[in-house]
């Protein structure tokens, strides 16, 4: 029988308990230690705790670690555990931006370490069932709603709201779960127009981004000011009926979904470990984050840019 994963979880913030929930849970994994900065997160664990994850790498017997540090911490936090030979998971995005999402991958395939990156959406059981539904069927346009009022999402969590350490604002907190839904439903697509609107901090608040695929167009729209809550994809089939998933609905409660979501987080992430599910850096999704800001900048498409030699 194959023993469980021994694994960490690295950042006690908000989004941790869906994670520490899913491994009590999960017979393949079994949690071995917690980390974070701030000790008073440490108490009521059934597990040691530290404030050092480069002193836990050291001394604690560990296949994986689940990473959820701020954004601008990925890069660290991930680069040290792929260095010592533990598989990574990381909190969507991948890291701060695409050029440190690009040194991850290269170090994670160097080392020839597992890198996983979270994208709970993808298993969320509507968009499982909505993904049944358009098998095999031509897709003519997929549009995916992410509105939410970030304060509060964030709760506790400052950071989020600080585009310095978030990486931006709602492009580039919730656009990768957003994106990467376009790209479960229609594969490889590319930003080609972006519309953002910005507070008087300069944070973008609202983002309408259109992007093409193959035989397709997508459109992603962002709301962090949005009155409620509002997690949604709709696809519209060549024959013209279209057919939707709410991912809130069913759940009750705030953050009601989250709970299956991180479970199915854990199972893929279990199986890229073992080597029988795919490893997943993120770096579209930073891709696209990257596009949609430049493109708002430019006003020019970003594939002339392309042509023009960006990186």
């Amino acid at each position: 029988m194959t023993a469980p994963l021994r694994v960490a979880v690295i950042g006690l913030g908000v989004i941790s308990r869906f994670y520490l929930a899913a491994l009590r849970d999960a017979p393949a994994m079994r949690l071995a230690a917690v980390c974070d900065s701030d000790p008073a997160r440490l108490a009521g664990h059934p597990v040691p705790g530290h404030t050092d994850h480069l002193r836990m790498l050291r001394e604690t017997p560990l296949d994986a670690v689940v990473v959820t540090v701020p954004n601008d911490v990925h890069l660290r936090v991930c680069a040290d555990a792929l260095n010592m030979g533990a598989a990574v998971c990381v909190e969507k995005p991948l890291a701060l931006d695409f050029a440190q999402g690009t040194a991850l991958r290269k170090l994670a395939e160097h080392r020839n370490v597992p890198l996983f990156t979270a994208f709970h959406r993808r298993y969320n059981e509507a968009v499982g069932r909505l993904r049944a539904e358009c098998a095999g069927a031509a897709v003519d346009e997929v549009t995916v709603r992410y509105l939410e009022r970030i304060e509060e999402h964030a709760g506790p969590d400052g950071w989020y709201l600080d585009m310095e350490r978030c990486g931006g604002g709602c492009v580039a907190d919730n656009g990768p779960n957003a994106f990467d839904l376009v790209r479960l439903l229609l594969g490889p697509a590319e930003v080609v127009s972006a519309r953002i609107t910005r507070d008087a901090g300069g944070v973008d608040r609202q983002a309408d981004i259109r992007l093409r695929a193959e035989g397709a167009r997508a459109r992603v729209l962002l709301d962090w000011s949005y009155p409620g809550e509002r997690k949604d994809a709709e696809v519209r089939l060549a024959g013209g009926r279209t057919v939707r998933a709410d991912m809130l609905a069913g759940h009750a409660g705030f953050k009601g979904s989250l709970w299956h979501e991180y479970a199915g987080v854990l199972d893929a992430f279990e199986r890229c470990v073992r080597g029988t599910g795919e490893r997943d850096g993120g770096l579209e999704a930073l891709r696209f984050v990257r596009d949609a800001y430049r493109l708002e900048a430019s006003g020019r498409p970003v594939g002339a840019e392309r042509g023009r030699g960006a990186q």
